[in-house]
């Protein structure tokens, strides 16, 4: 049994994800090939809160071709890209099901990629790019760059690395490797006029709580069925889209509470004074990234350390989200192959807490996050605990 490996967001679900789960099963070349996701939570990797809950998003993966539905936990979802990668390479490696990886790229050369992911950055170069205040992915690519000895020019190398997401794939390819997975990787060209970023603006400026507003709002920008999905939801409501005004409220209240900040993840170099010193006005910064500080403000929220993060390096469960008829299958396998704990309820996860420490601690990250989202998603706290995973057929 083939059984491909994506990791996404889905934040939102748009026409490009679609065209990856295809592509994918298309390049495979197995027509019975089951499709698993690897997704963020109720924070993604840039550091906000999800436009729509873990649930809903699984759902909407599932209605467009995703057989199984698994989530990153928050201290790897949201972080950077290298413990992103990381994490998720880890995840689907631990299912002991997996056989392929696919990603989506935007590079002309995807195997330039692979030449690129063999070296390491120029650690002179990057210490130099970081001192003169250039952020950490601006200063990796340059210091990459500088350490390339290839056939390629240095502005193909230069044009490469500054494409969306291309780090992102360097850190799969190496995460893969060094993990010895044996993932056979597919490396599928994005096709242009999907963005998950397009669709987020469409909503900036509209009534968000209206489902009207949002879907004239993404009715070009999302397929019918995951929009479907999405509207339903609101509709029942089930959520409403958060509140990143009144998320970034509590934000500041969280900040001019609490003396120091310093211990969070994320917050060295400064960071946190930056943040205590400009939270009232524009945060962004040429050295720190938006996304950067977002990381550090939602790591703040939940109460994840910096210590946590540098000593915790590993994924601790399996937790399932949602999966189809062909996923329901891929599962009992996975059931006898997994090298990490399945949890399909949350109560699952309290079978492992006295044994498990790592476990607990990790899985009480994640509960804390969802608690943080639900607060402002109009959902009641700690509904994750009443909602099993998503089945469809």
């Amino acid at each position: 049994m083939r059984v491909i490996g994506i990791i996404a967001e889905y934040n939102p679900f748009h026409g490009g994800h679609e065209y990856l789960i295809n592509k994918a099963k298309e390049m495979v070349g197995d027509s019975r090939a089951v499709v698993m996701t690897v997704m963020s939570g109720p924070f993604t990797q840039r550091g906000l809160p999800a436009v729509c809950p873990k649930h809903v998003r699984a759902k909407q993966a599932l209605s467009c071709g995703v057989d199984v539905v698994v989530e990153i936990p928050f201290t790897f979802a949201c972080s950077p890209s290298e413990r992103f990668a990381r994490g998720a390479v880890e995840l689907l490696y631990r299912t002991g099901v997996v056989t392929d990886l696919a990603f989506g790229v935007d590079c002309k050369d995807p195997s330039l990629l692979e030449e690129l992911s063999l070296i390491e950055p120029d650690e002179t170069v990057l210490k130099n790019e970081l001192s003169e205040g250039k952020s950490f992915p601006a200063a990796r690519a340059t210091a990459l760059i500088e350490a390339y000895k290839g056939t390629a020019s240095k502005e193909i190398v230069s044009d490469t690395l500054r494409q969306p997401n291309s780090i992102l794939a360097l850190d799969y390819i190496r995460a893969c490797r060094e993990m010895n997975t044996g993932f056979k990787i597919h490396m599928i060209p994005r096709v242009p006029g999907h963005s998950a970023t397009s669709s987020r603006e469409c909503l900036n400026g509209i009534n968000t709580r209206s489902v009207a507003s949002v879907a004239d709002a993404l009715i070009n920008k999302i397929p019918e069925k995951p929009l479907a999905v999405m509207l339903a939801a609101m509709s029942n409501k089930t959520f409403t889209i958060p509140d990143k005004k009144a998320y970034m409220n509590d934000v500041k209240l969280q900040i001019r509470r609490q003396d120091d900040v310093s211990s969070y993840a994320y917050m060295s170099d400064g960071l946190d004074g930056f943040i205590r010193n400009n939270i009232d006005d524009n945060l962004q910064t040429k050295h720190f990234t938006m996304p950067r500080i977002y990381r550090a403000i939602a790591s703040m929220m939940v109460g994840q350390t910096a210590e946590y993060v540098e000593t915790e390096k590993h994924v601790q469960y399996i937790r399932v989200l949602g999966f189809s008829s062909e996923g329901r299958y891929c599962l009992k396998i996975m059931g006898k192959c997994a090298r990490l704990p399945i949890i399909m309820n949350c109560s699952d996860a309290l079978e492992h807490y006295s044994s498990k420490p790592r476990l607990k601690k990790q899985f009480e990250l994640d509960l804390l996050a969802n608690d943080i989202y639900a607060s402002y998603a109009s959902m009641q706290d700690g509904y994750e605990w009443s909602v099993p995973p998503i089945k469809v057929k």
